[in-house]
């Protein structure tokens, strides 16, 4: 299993903005289908930031999952929306290790 964060670094007094961006993404069902999505908000740390993570099975059923969102109109148009509260992002693809301790 694959975890990938995707952490958005966002304007000064736009999370407010940006965290109704995100509800509609989820209320569209317009997310790659993963495992355990959820949304995360700073706590600690650099701030202003919102991190979207979600499990997948390999790498190719991650690729698979981006490109069949990607393509969409609606998508596209969500993204140029949301994108305006956004800095810059960073992405982290974690390897989930099982274990039996």
């Amino acid at each position: 299993m694959y975890i990938v964060r995707d952490i958005f670094h966002l304007r000064f007094g736009s999370y407010s903005e940006a965290k109704d961006l995100m509800n509609e993404l989820f209320t569209r069902n317009m997310l790659p289908p993963a495992s355990d999505v959820r949304v995360l908000s700073d706590f600690s740390g650099g701030s202003y930031r919102m991190i979207m993570e979600g499990g997948f099975e390999s790498l190719a059923s991650y690729e698979a999952a981006l490109t069949s969102v990607w393509n969409q109109p609606e998508w596209k148009e969500w993204y140029n929306r949301f994108k305006e509260f956004v800095i810059s992002s960073d992405r982290e693809i974690l390897k989930q290790i099982n274990h039996q301790w």
